[in-house]
Parts: structure tokens; sequence; C-alpha cells
């Protein structure tokens, strides 16, 4: 793999012109994406408004980037290496209760994961850069659709979007609530989990409440697959290893009277090894199946794939965690931040290049996809500056590394 560059041993902290940036301009940018927000691809207001201000900044802009990304690429001196940060830009069908003064005016809709807030933080690292910036090489700023629904990231490589931006790394970061304000998190190997979703359908033969042994009832099947299904975690999965596998969703029958034809079951099943994964998918058909069985009903399943956990890359999370501790000092650093059991697709974009997946404290605010969640904008400085101070870093002079 190629050379890491050197961090320099000086902590500079919150860049004086990115403080000044957020104040007087980012704030403000993130409270206007915050009032408009969009849908997995359906963010064209978003997407226009990123596209005009890296264009007024002096980027070359490429906007329609599976479907509603933007790319903004900036080139400094002679150097060939080529770094990627990446930025999420979609809103979630929730709707919001904050009691903000600018908050979402699209009924049913709200930014409730942040993701207003990691654009506004790309942005003003790419002010500042753009302005003040000293670096020898190019900048990919990956502006992203529809993280929420885990389409946006393959959208942009199916696009072209390493062929045509090509990087060494890429870096991504989230906001995370719970962890101190403006404090910086690392994980090595899995830093998120896998997600699948399953639909199980099952089918038995309804009838009159009052004469059960006239027909097959799909909800008391339905209700053994329920509390068998923990066991595929409790029985198939190494204690020292994360499973999760949530029945969030029951839907059967109109009336008390009545035995209902058939019992939908919707779940989500996490992980963060591949293996773990596997073993998940294998084992919740076989066991839904034959328990449906022995109740003499079946089961008609749904179980596509999701998107895989988030897979750090050594070096490059070295290297971030390194910017991180030499720019804001060991106070700015969480020591061993757990792995999340959330998901995101910057875990196919990790499958595509090397790069690390990293988060920064939002405090105590209400936990993510919740309507009453508040990004909170003091973030905003040092996260632009940690964007800004590894951006300068990474397209400096490499020094060899070993991984």
């Amino acid at each position: 793999m190629s050379a890491l560059p050197r961090v320099p041993a000086a902590a500079t902290g919150v860049i004086p012109q990115v403080a000044a940036f957020s104040e007087q301009q980012a704030i403000a940018i993130r409270h206007d994406l915050h009032r408009h927000p969009e849908l997995a691809f359906e963010e064209h207001r978003t997407s226009a408004r990123i596209a005009g201000l890296l264009a007024d900044w002096g980027y070359d802009v490429a906007t329609g980037v599976g479907g509603t990304g933007v790319v903004g690429t900036l080139t400094r001196g002679t150097g060939t290496r080529r770094l990627g940060l990446r930025a999420d830009f979609d809103a979630l069908p929730i709707s919001e209760d904050s009691g903000l003064a600018y908050a979402s005016r699209n009924p049913g809709l709200m930014h409730a994961c942040g993701h207003d807030g990691h654009t506004t933080i790309l942005l003003s690292a790419a002010h500042y850069l753009a302005k003040h910036g000293r670096f020898d090489g190019t900048v990919h700023l990956v502006f992203q659709p529809a993280e929420e629904i885990g389409k946006g990231a393959t959208r942009m490589i199916e696009d072209g979007l390493f062929e045509r931006f090509p990087v060494d790394a890429i870096f991504g970061l989230h906001n995370w609530p719970g962890v101190p304000a403006g404090r910086f998190g690392f994980v090595d190997g899995p830093a998120m989990a896998s997600v699948d979703w399953a639909r199980i359908r099952v089918v038995g033969k309804g009838g009159h409440g009052a004469e059960p042994h006239t027909g097959i009832d799909p909800v008391l099947a339905a209700a053994h697959i329920v509390t068998a299904l923990q066991s595929v975690v409790a029985r198939n999965v190494d204690p020292r290893e994360m499973a999760v596998v949530t029945v969030g969703s029951i839907h059967g029958g109109q009336a008390a009277n009545v035995i209902p034809d058939s019992v939908e079951l919707k779940l989500t099943v996490r992980a963060f090894l591949p293996e773990v994964r596997e073993t998940l998918r294998r084992r919740i058909p076989v066991l839904a199946e034959s328990i449906a069985a022995g109740f003499g009903a079946s089961v008609e399943i749904e179980f596509p794939l999701g998107f895989p956990s988030v897979l750090n890359h050594a070096a490059e999370t070295a290297f971030a965690r390194q910017v991180a501790l030499e720019t804001f000092g060991e106070a700015g650093v969480v020591p061993g931040l757990a792995p999340r059991t959330a998901s995101e697709d910057f875990a196919f974009l990790l499958q595509q290049r090397p790069g690390s997946f990293l988060f920064v404290g939002n405090g105590d605010s209400a936990s993510l996809h919740s309507p009453r969640y508040v990004f909170d904008d003091a973030i905003i400085a040092p996260a632009a500056s940690y964007w800004a101070r590894l951006a300068e870093r990474f397209l400096a002079e490499p020094v060899e590394t070993t991984t």
C-alpha cells in the first residue's frame, strides 16, 4: 500500500479561519439544509446548494453522480496523491419534534441523523481548503445521497466514482450522541454492523376462533418463530461476537375471533463479522421453515442482501487517529471507542478503496433517528478543522509505513 504522510507534532486545534466561517456562514448553511430535508435520490435542492457553493469557491464540480451525488475536486501543486472525503445529505421520513426555530418545513421529513451537519462540516473544510489550504495533490469531496436506504454509495460506485475521481484513500465521519461534543472516536477493524432486512410470511389456514382445530393458526406459529429466532444468536454465534436479530413488525388478522390466513414478520439482522452474518442468513430461514412446518404451516421468506459491516483499514485508521491526537491532543480523542451496532453504507466505499470511518461526539442530544434529535452546531468548527488538517497532512510529503 502507498506510504502515508507524517503528522507534525504541533497541535493546532480549531483553525481560526474555520471558526470564523462557522460563525458567519456555516451554521446558517446547516440551518437552511435542516429546514429543507429531502429523501433518498430526491435531494435536488440540497445537491444544487452544495454544487453552487463548491463552484463559487473554485472547485471543479460534477453533479448527478449516482443520481443526485456531487463531487468537488481541487488540485494544488504537482503531487500525485489523491484523497477522498465523504459526507451524506439525505433525510428521513420522520416528523420533527425538536422545537427548533429552524425545524423542518417539509411535513413528515427530518434530518434526524445529522446528515445536514455532516454536509456542512465538509463544506466548511472545503471553504478552508480552497481559500487557505496548503497541500500538494488532489482532494475529491464526495457528497453522497441515499445513505439512509443503503443505496447511495453503490449508485455512485456504479456511476464510476473511483474511476472518474480516483483516490488513494477515503475517509468519512458520523456524529454520535452520547459521546462528548467535539471529541473524536476511532475504531480498528469492524466499526459498524452489517444489516440485512428479512420478511417472513407465515401461511396457515384461516377459520373461526371458536373452532381452531379446523384451521392452521399462523399467529401461533409466528409467535413461536419470534421466540425461537433469538436462539439463532444464543446458540449459533460465538458469545464473544456481536449479532442482533430484531423482529420489529408483526401483522396478521383483524378480529379477536378470527384466525387469519397469514401473519407477516419483518426483521433486521446485524453483525460485525462477515462469517457471523452468513451464519444468521443461513440459520434464520431454516429455523422459520421448520417451526412453521411443526404447526402445519408454511413460510414465504424474502431475505435480500443489505449492506456489509464497516471494516476500517488499519494504516488509514492509525493515520486518522494520529491526526486527531496531534491536532487536538489526547483530550480531543475518546480512548477505546466501541464499535457501533448501527449500520452505514460507507462500507461499500471501504470495499473498493482503503480508508476509515470515524466518529465525532454530538453530546447529550436525543438518539439518532429520534424526532427530538438535535445536531450540535458547536461541533462544526472542530470537525471541519479536522478534515482540513487531515487533507493537508495526507497530501503532504509521504513517509514509508508498514501495515
